[in-house]
């Protein structure tokens, strides 16, 4: 969806968080002299409204720092498949255990999340009103922000679990001092949200529009929200729904490098177009990963666990799998990164392993395509197929089908050349523990908000519940000793939203 970013888009700018809405909710900068009365009339005006609903998707404020260095590290760092740089201060306190209701990163993720709703539910009370639409077109629009809505309350009810169910755009900000509502509630307005989404959007975009939200991303991701709620049978129904619908891209680093955005693995993704004029539509990703040795900033690194886990993905001939290679940059012969020269070099391993700080970094998103300056504009993904593909085999072995479940991870397996599973060797519960802390952590690895949110849903759920702190323990993950259980698996209410909402309450042990 580079395309949709480019529109002359957020000619309004919404609220950033709870606490900041007022009677300037619509503030105009637009020669015509637009009021709030007169923007919502046309086609354009829609497009422009649903451009600022995606443009949270990058963070409340449009900057490329908030969307990695506060909500990327809040959603990440808690994670066991990665490792904080410990001199960097950036999620310092998440990562250790130590953060408290101050904290700028989950209060940067609470504040996107509610831009996002807000903007999500203006467009769904306007975009009705404008009859120089089609009804095909207006029920198009209001889908997708049916969808941005729920996906903004599936990062909130996972990360912060008790938050406010706001459904309607307040100007007035007591209307806005809502208490929060029970996370049950949340969940069903989220499947609701995907259920009405599903009926109305197009299966496919014109190429100018490629990487809005399909139908196809609305069946995925309430697939997804079922396997969440273990509502089991329902989830392998949806995502059987569009299983042959997408395909694994042939290189598992084109998930990762720009050369294969929006494309065939592709269900949905955070678009950066690059584009540094009328905003700064790029992120640090490709300088992050990478080594201080070769001009990176090394924020974060792969666990000493997750390292483990890759080097047990072999092919049959005993070589690492291709997505070992595609995922992490150690000590090994045919292990080789990007530096970030013009043009670019294929840096190996063994050429900087004397400069190197640590003996493993990630590569996924260090790559030389896609660069706009010194930063890059490559997509992040939200949900490949590739993941659909392991909810699916994860689904279908709660339902006890073990073996259309090992089908489906040898997809996956298969794709990047790794040994295929045979089903003589798993029972429900082994397989249940290699999709979890196997297959799942070697193939989604340091993705958006993925492998945090994975230990929270198997933590709170009842199928086979277990432990982050044992967990935690068992893959020597830092600080480990810091986890509280029933503390530590949600973030604090920020600080600065109980400040103006005396409706809100702490989350336990904060």
């Amino acid at each position: 969806m580079k395309s949709i970013n480019k529109i002359s888009a957020v000619l309004f700018i919404l609220v950033t968080g709870l606490s900041s809405c007022s009677d300037k909710f619509l503030e105009l900068d637009d020669k015509q002299n637009l009021t709030e009365n007169t923007f919502w009339t046309t086609k354009q005006h829609a497009l422009q409204g649903i451009t600022a609903t995606y443009a949270a998707l990058q963070g409340h404020d449009g900057s490329k720092w908030t969307f990695f260095e506060e909500m990327y590290t809040t959603l990440s760092y808690k994670g066991d498949d990665l490792d904080n740089n410990k001199v960097e201060p950036y999620g310092k306190a998440i990562a250790s255990f130590t953060n408290g209701p101050d904290e700028s990163g989950p209060w940067n993720l609470w504040a996107s999340c509610y831009a996002g709703i807000a903007r999500a539910n203006q467009v769904i009370e306007k975009v009705p009103g404008i009859n120089a639409m089609s009804q095909m077109e207006r029920n198009e629009i209001v889908g997708e922000a049916k969808f941005l809505r729920a996906y903004n309350y599936f990062v909130l009810v996972n990360g912060f679990e008790n938050v406010p169910l706001i459904l309607k755009f307040e100007k007035d900000i007591n209307a806005l001092q809502l208490p929060q509502a029970k996370p049950e509630d949340i969940w069903n307005q989220i499947e609701k949200d995907l259920q009405d989404a599903e009926t109305v959007l197009p299966t496919i975009y014109p190429a100018d529009w490629r990487g809005r939200v399909t139908r196809g991303a609305a069946k995925a991701f309430l697939g997804k929200v079922y396997l969440f709620r273990e509502k089991f049978t329902q989830a392998e129904t949806k995502f059987k729904e569009i299983y042959g619908d997408y395909s694994l891209n042939t290189n598992y680093e084109d998930n990762f490098n720009g050369l294969a955005e929006n494309g065939p693995e592709s269900i949905f993704e955070i678009q950066f177009s690059g584009d540094r004029n009328l905003s700064d539509e790029r992120h640090p990703f490709n300088f992050e990963v990478r080594p201080y040795a070769i001009d990176g900033w090394e924020l974060f690194y792969p666990s000493d666990w997750l390292v483990e886990e890759m080097k047990k993905d072999t092919m049959p001939n005993g070589k690492y799998s291709k997505r070992v290679y595609g995922s992490i940059f150690f000590d090994d012969a045919d292990s080789k990164i990007w530096d970030l020269n013009v043009p670019a070099n294929l840096v190996s391993y063994s050429s900087v392993a004397g400069s190197l700080n640590r003996p493993n970094y990630f590569k996924k998103y260090a790559y030389p395509h896609d660069r706009a300056g010194a930063y890059t504009g490559a997509n992040v993904s939200v949900i490949r197929y590739a993941d659909v593909l392991l909810m699916l085999a994860e689904a279908l072995n709660e339902n006890n089908k073990l073996n259309e479940a090992i089908d489906r991870i040898n997809e996956v397996r298969n794709r990047s050349g790794a040994a295929m599973l045979n089903a003589a060797s798993f029972t429900k519960d082994k397989l249940r523990d290699f999709i979890r802390h196997h297959e799942r952590p070697v193939e989604l690895s340091m993705e958006w908000c993925i492998r945090w949110f994975d230990l929270v849903r198997w933590a709170r759920g009842n199928a086979s519940k277990i432990s982050i702190k044992n967990t935690f323990s068992a893959h020597g993950k830092p600080f480990a000793n810091n986890y509280i259980e029933d503390k530590h698996i949600r973030y604090a209410i920020p600080g600065r939203e109980l400040a103006v909402n005396p409706n809100l309450k702490q989350n336990n042990g904060y």
